[in-house]
């Protein structure tokens, strides 16, 4: 059985629990009422996490460029080879789309973001509400469509290994 390399693996959960952490905590923050200090700390968690899931896709990207996945299982159709590229590049597009657009959010809303609380990272632009009000519900939606294409992702996994019986969960797993 062909395998994604360690380095792949590593970087592939890695980012899932980063992901998963991201959004469960964007949840709970958005949900406290009032400006606290609890609200406050959650919020440059979530700041955090986004960057390094940012930092995370590019070293993914790169080394992917570099090492070659493993090809699909034989026994996989012609049309689900091409559905589980799309998902992997639609997946990609979004693990990059949400920090970025999170990033922008923030700078939008006059925030600067503090990345481990060691160094603040660049704003691009002026506070600007009117363009805080439209990142927003950019941020929100793309969030709540990585959170559905995450769960057909993880389907698909255990449909593959479960029913298909092939070796496409397998060799993503540590």
């Amino acid at each position: 059985m062909e395998r994604y390399t360690k380095t792949a693996i590593l970087i592939h959960w890695l980012t899932a629990l980063l992901i998963i952490a991201a959004f469960t905590l964007g949840l709970v923050m958005t949900d406290i009422p009032g400006l606290t200090p609890t609200k406050l700390k959650y919020y440059s968690w979530h700041k955090w996490m986004g960057i390094t899931v940012l930092a995370l896709a590019v070293i993914r990207v790169l080394w992917r460029k570099a090492n070659r996945p493993p090809a699909h299982p034989a026994s996989m159709s012609a049309l689900q080879a091409k559905a589980a590229d799309g998902m992997h590049y639609f997946l990609y597009f979004l693990i990059f789309a949400v920090p970025i657009t999170g990033y922008l959010y923030t700078t939008a809303a006059g925030v600067p973001v503090v990345y481990l609380g060691l160094f603040q990272i660049p704003s691009l632009f002026a506070a600007d509400p009117a363009l805080k009000e439209i990142l927003k519900p950019v941020h929100y939606w793309l969030n709540m469509i990585m959170a559905a294409a995450v769960a057909a992702h993880v389907l698909a996994a255990l449909k593959h290994h479960f029913i298909d019986r092939d070796s496409v969960l397998k060799r993503m797993l540590p």
